[in-house]
Parts: C-alpha cells; structure tokens; sequence
C-alpha cells in the first residue's frame, strides 16, 4: 500500500498555446505602456478582451484552450471498446452503495469523483468503492462554488487537501481530477503535474443534477454513443423523482444495458490509461 501513496510521475508542466499567447500579450503591453504611456486605453481594452477569452474558456469544462483537458479515452481504449462511467459528488451514503450494487449486477466498474469532506465522513464508502474495483478520483476537497476564482494557493490547497484525504483513506493516491461543475481558470493547468493528477471532464453527461426524467437523461448520455466515451453522472446531489429516488438508480441500469448491448466495456479511467512510466 505504501507505493501506493506515492504520486505518479507528472510532466512539467507547459502552457498551452493561448496561455503562453496572453503571457506575452501582457509582458508586450507592459512594454509598450511604458514606450508610450498615452497609449494605456487601447492597452487596458486589449487586455481586457483577453481576460474575456480566458474566462470564456474556463467556463467551457470541455475546452483544451487553457490546457490538457481528457474529454474522450484515448485511441487504445477506444479500440478496445471501452467506455468510462465517471460519477462525482460523492461519497454518498444512501445512493452510492445502491449504486455499487447496481454496477457489480452488471459487471461494470467505474472512476468515482469523490469530495475530499464527503469522503471524510463516510472513509468506508470510498474504501468500498476500491474493494469492489472501481477507481477514486479527486474532485476537490470542499467542491466550493467559487473555486474557478481561486488563486495558485487556493487552488493547490484545494487539489492537495483532497488528495491527502483519498490517499489517506484508500491507500491509492487519485490520478486524475475533475474541477467542481467543470469550471477552472487559467492558474489550474500549472498546479496539476505537481500533484500527479491530470484534468478529465466527460464526452456528455445527463444533467442528472437538475432532472430525474430516466429517459431524457439515457437518451443524453447515449446520443452518438461511441467506444472511448466518457459519460458523467452524480451520485451526490442527485436530482430525485417525485418517488424521491436518485436520478442515478433510475437511468443507470438502463445505461449499463445499452452499453452492453452496444459491445461497450465499462472501465475505469486508471484501467483505460495506465500510468506513465517514469
């Protein structure tokens, strides 16, 4: 369990294209301020609009622009038919064991997006999940609205508190992170390789927070549905029918029976992209 603990190792990190664009944008304004400071107007609105594009895309959770971002397995797991199911807001201690339950009736396994302060107080849910094969992602430690504004600290803070949470309770450091509701800022991307995680947002999701209609949510996930898919679900602050059952339980047997009918795998993420050898 000790190797375990340790954290993959991480590629340093390297701004994408628009970020390593907007860094030279600032560094050329600051220049040409000082060249020709009456100049400052067309300078602030330039920076302004750029400051729009970066916000623009931190609110897209399936953009590549600030960064790597996983939005489909790679091409080896695709190939191999396999799809993920990942499941975040957990660990919740009425729906996610009805949950594992309806997974192993289906042979299916799954990554899990775990809230480091759900997974402190229910520590045997989330060491559940790993007995029974599935994988534990971190997906924050207090999964706060706000946290697409945090800074470098904040964010480390944030990303590192979780990981020191799963890693405590289930042995397994998580390799890869999904931010809360997919939104980020610029200053994530160069935190992630030092906490050996990577950045994974979904193919399609249901919106199963917001309705528990099973066939809206099935026709969601499934429209296009192909292998290397990456489909979200929530088993913590799932939306409930009028019966008060969590979308979840309603939609997912049905999605596992459309998988398999399709000749789609189930995996987890850590099964479908093993970890880079050092």
């Amino acid at each position: 369990m000790a190797a375990e603990l340790h954290a993959p190792v991480a590629p340093r990190w390297r701004p994408s294209p628009l970020v390593a664009g907007s860094l030279l944008l600032h560094g050329l304004a600051l220049l040409l301020a000082a060249w020709r400071p009456q100049w400052w107007p067309q300078l602030l609105a330039v920076l302004v609009a750029d400051h729009v594009l970066l916000t623009a895309c931190g609110l897209w959770p399936r953009s590549h622009w600030l960064g790597p971002n996983l939005v489909r397995l790679p091409a080896a797991a695709a190939a191999r038919g396999e799809v993920a199911i990942t499941i975040d807001d957990g660990p919740d201690p009425e729906v996610t064991p009805a949950v594992l339950d309806i997974l192993d009736a289906h042979g299916a396994r799954a990554t899990f997006f775990c809230i480091g302060t759900q997974a402190r107080r229910h520590p045997q849910l989330c060491q559940e999940i790993v007995r029974r094969g599935h994988a534990i992602g971190n997906h924050s430690q207090h999964h706060r609205h706000h946290f697409s504004f945090l800074g470098p600290r904040g964010l480390r803070r944030e990303l590192q508190a979780a990981q020191d949470t799963l890693a405590g309770i289930t042995g397994r450091r998580p390799r890869f992170f999904r931010a809360p509701a997919g939104l980020r800022n610029p200053l994530l991307d160069p935190v992630l390789p030092g906490l050996g995680l990577r950045l994974a947002s979904w193919t399609r999701r249901g919106f199963d927070t917001r309705t528990h209609d099973a066939g809206l949510l099935l026709r969601r996930l499934t429209h296009e549905l192909a292998a290397g898919d990456i489909l979200l679900l929530h088993d913590g602050h799932a939306a409930r029918g009028a019966d008060g059952r969590p979308a979840i339980l309603a939609v997912l047997p049905r999605l596992l029976e459309r998988l398999a009918a399709a000749g789609l795998k189930p995996v987890t993420l850590d099964h479908a992209i093993p970890p880079t050898t050092p």
